[in-house]
């Protein structure tokens, strides 16, 4: 059984993005500003990727699914996110635990969508990061 930890969302999930409307609405009880530690955002094709990266953070929000709607959740997030299990090659990203930083400092374990190793290494080679870790500052 899969843990049910909030999600921390950093591209399209965020409020104000479209598939936020999409995969987002009516399914969470709690949606509140964070930043992922460790971490360095790149542009994609529409959407962003996060690897992880030491001294760098990410901005995002921690969402909690609504009660009854965890599991639902996961499975489209899963879908959306094109993560098909731990170290599946097909993976564009990796669903992995990650400690999310609110912004009263503490900390809470979250589920986050990072690109798969395969991914992580082109995007190092030749990715560009955005700058501040901030999808909607790009």
């Amino acid at each position: 059984m899969t843990a049910e930890l909030p999600f921390f969302v950093y591209g399209t999930l965020r409020p104000g993005e479209h598939n936020h409307a999409l995969f987002l609405l009516g399914r969470t009880a709690a949606e509140e500003p964070a930043r992922l530690p460790g971490a360095r955002l790149y542009e994609g094709p529409g959407y962003p990727y996060a690897v992880e990266h030491p001294g760098t953070s990410i901005a995002g929000e921690l969402v909690t699914a609504a009660p009854g709607a965890y599991g639902e959740l996961l499975r489209a997030l899963d879908r959306l996110e094109e993560y098909h299990g731990p170290g599946r090659p097909r993976n564009v990203y990796d669903r992995v635990t990650r400690a999310a930083l609110r912004p009263d400092g503490t900390t809470v374990p979250a589920w986050v969508y990072l690109a798969s190793p395969l991914v992580a290494r082109r995007l190092a080679e030749s990715g560009t990061p955005i700058p501040g870790g901030d999808w909607l500052g790009r």
